[in-house]
């Protein structure tokens, strides 16, 4: 607002449009948005219009008497935002829109796909500062991303051109959801029995390849779950029909590649499943954060296998070959940050530390060992001693390259665990010193001890083609040295101690008649029915409990126009519950919701979580109380005096014959 440009790192859901929305109203012209899909620009567009927003935009979606009429009225200044994709910048069409409206600002959105060193580098972003240096002024220029490292966020100032930009990052934690990894013998045995728990929500299941993407969505039908696919190799008429069968929930499940996802703005997505690991975190980040945008808990869960460690590797080595817009150096550059990535998301896959903290002091923050919130916290982990077996790993490793060879992890434990194999007994490697030396011990627990021990420097793992396990400057310390090794294990055999949705949402009559109007709605506007009222939203009116006008205003997600709109049905399905149930207690009473929020002296937001029973009513309470609104104080007034929520007091009022 005071012309200056801008720079915004904030993770998903934590309100990156509003930052650029709010000022588009507010400021004279138009805000041109340069977004990477045409799903993005639809929701977003979508959202604003029920909002009563005046926005388009401008893609290949649109049929010619669309576009034209588009066009036509963006000529006009009808628009406040207009969304368009890069490509289409430099089109006469563009040129003719950017000479007849006064433009006040330009947005870039997922800026980071203009850094060759971002995890989605798109060329068409490259041509974005040509752009806007051919405009007849220049406007306010504002970025925003998820996730950038400070390479990245060096490159987006410098290629899009960023003005002494006011830059913040806001931080990476996301505290409503709950991070897991789990390492299953059978992956779609264990996808199949979370979904099962998971029931009617709706979650993403994201596969590395399309010919995965096609087994398990096939699998999961044939089960009887609602779910569909989306992938790159599909026809963009089916890819655009199933992405609508997910976002309108007519189908509660998709699975897809990394090809989906991006801009996607559906707020009620309770779970997403990685069935293999990504190649690197700011992909898992993201991906990952499409879960619990509108605030509420959310589940994201990652199983690991070990093939997924070659098969990202392969998929690195084939991306370098069909980059052709880089050179032969550069490619060797990125390759070699594209394992090094490889490597932090093997090593978050593996570790018994808390995941939390390893993603957060990865993109440079610092964090609480301990979060409480994720699968390695909630397990009981204690130190145990692993010298005797990292002295036994590392001896076999150096007596295989006394033979003058190397092979990977498998071949390793197969010799450690004296495994009867044609291959390894055509090496030799059965009559080695170390040939069953740990053949009591599992092959899981072999196998996180060595990559405990790659993960601390005692031993490596090769990047080539075909990755060996070698030794390190470190290995002599195990052997030789004897140094003591501890590592963290589970004090049982590893369950999934994933939180059940009954831990996560109270999902009560009253919720679920809520969601029965919203889905009427939406249906009757052809809009998802999050863009109606997300699930926080409709939680919170069964906490608020409003019947009137005024008191919907209160609800969180809830404007003017909204009230306007839906106020009066809302209103009415409540009162007739309070109606039906007239001795029920809240359950939602004198909760602010499982994460809470404060803000402490110097104004910070602190995010805790909250899972207190509410606090009972004394009769003096109560006394107190009906003086209170008698003598004329507000609902506020009186909630901030006994520290309780505007909906505790109004359900105690009506409970006391008060108010009606």
């Amino acid at each position: 607002m005071s012309n200056c440009d801008v720079l915004g790192i904030m993770p998903t859901g934590a309100g990156k449009s509003l930052c650029y929305q709010v000022p588009a109203l507010m400021l004279d012209g138009v805000t041109i948005v340069i977004s990477p899909l045409i799903s993005l620009m639809k929701d977003q567009v979508s959202s604003l219009v029920t909002a009563g927003v005046s926005a388009a935009c401008i893609n290949s979606s649109l049929t010619q008497e669309e576009y034209s009429e588009t066009m036509l009225r963006a000529c006009k200044s009808e628009f406040k935002l207009i969304y368009v994709a890069p490509e289409r910048l430099g089109t006469q069409e563009m040129k003719r829109l950017v000479s007849s409206v006064d433009i006040s600002m330009v947005t870039i959105d997922e800026a980071h796909c203009v850094s060759q060193w971002g995890q989605d580098f798109r060329p068409s972003y490259l041509h974005i500062s040509e752009f806007i240096s051919s405009l007849t002024h220049r406007p306010v220029i504002s970025a925003f991303t998820a996730t950038a490292t400070d390479t990245v966020k060096a490159d987006i100032v410098r290629l899009l051109g960023l003005n002494e930009p006011f830059s913040l990052v806001t931080g990476f934690d996301r505290p409503n959801l709950f991070f897991s990894v789990l390492k299953p013998q059978n992956k779609y045995a264990e996808l199949k029995r979370l979904l099962i728990g998971f029931k009617d929500k709706c979650g993403i299941v994201y596969c590395l390849s399309r010919k995965n993407v096609e087994e398990v969505c096939d699998k999961l039908n044939a089960d009887g779950f609602s779910a569909t696919r989306y992938h790159a190799g599909l026809s963009d008429v089916e890819r655009r029909s199933n992405q609508e069968d997910f976002i309108y929930d007519r189908k509660s499940i998709i699975v897809a590649t990394n090809a989906f996802g991006m801009g996607i703005d559906k707020s009620d997505v309770s779970f997403v499943i990685h069935y293999n690991m990504p190649k690197n975190i700011e992909s898992y980040y993201q991906e990952a954060g499409r879960a619990g945008r509108d605030g509420s808990p959310a589940q994201c869960i990652l199983m690991y296998g070990a093939m997924d460690v070659r098969t990202n590797s392969f998929m690195i080595e084939k991306s370098r070959e069909e980059n052709s817009d880089l050179s032969e150096e550069e490619k060797d550059i990125m390759l070699e940050l594209d394992k090094q990535r490889l490597k932090d998301m093997t090593f978050y896959s593996t570790t018994s530390g808390c995941l939390r903290e390893y993603m957060l002091r990865y993109f440079g923050e610092k964090a609480s060992s301990y979060c409480g919130n994720c699968s390695n916290c909630l397990n009981e982990f204690e130190d145990a001693d692993i010298t005797i077996d990292a002295q036994k790993i590392v001896s076999c490793v150096f007596r295989i390259k006394q033979k003058g060879r190397c092979f990977g992890k498998n071949m390793v434990i197969d010799v450690l665990r004296g495994a009867d194999n044609q291959r390894l007994i055509s090496f030799g490697l059965n009559k080695l010193s170390t040939y069953g030396i740990m053949s009591d011990v599992p092959a899981q627990t072999i196998r996180a001890e060595l990559d405990h021990l790659i993960a601390n420097g005692y031993l490596s793992f090769t990047d080539d083609e075909y990755p060996v396990v070698v030794l390190t400057p470190l290995s002599a310390k195990i052997v030789k040295d004897r140094i003591h090794v501890s590592m963290k294990l589970p004090k049982k055999p590893p369950k999934s101690k994933l939180r059940s949705s009954a831990q996560f949402n109270t999902d009560d009559t009253l919720f679920g008649e809520l969601r029965t109007l919203r889905n009427k709605i939406a249906s009757a506007s052809n809009v998802p029915a999050y863009i109606v009222f997300s699930d926080s939203s409709l939680r919170d009116m069964c906490r608020l409990r409003p019947v009137n006008y005024e008191e919907f205003l209160n609800v969180s997600g809830v404007g003017k126009r909204k009230a306007e709109q839906y106020g009066e049905d809302f209103c009415r399905i409540i009162s007739e519950y309070i109606s039906a149930h007239p001795n029920e207690q809240n359950t939602y009473d004198g909760e602010l919701s499982i994460i809470q929020k404060q803000h402490d002296n110097s104004g910070k937001l602190i995010t805790t979580n909250s899972s207190s029973a509410p606090r009972a009513w004394t009769e003096e309470e109560e006394r107190q109380l009906s003086s209170e609104f008698s003598s004329g104080m507000t609902i506020t007034e009186i909630a901030n005096a006994h520290k309780r929520t505007k909906g505790a007091i109004r359900s105690r009022l009506r409970k006391m014959g008060i108010i009606s």
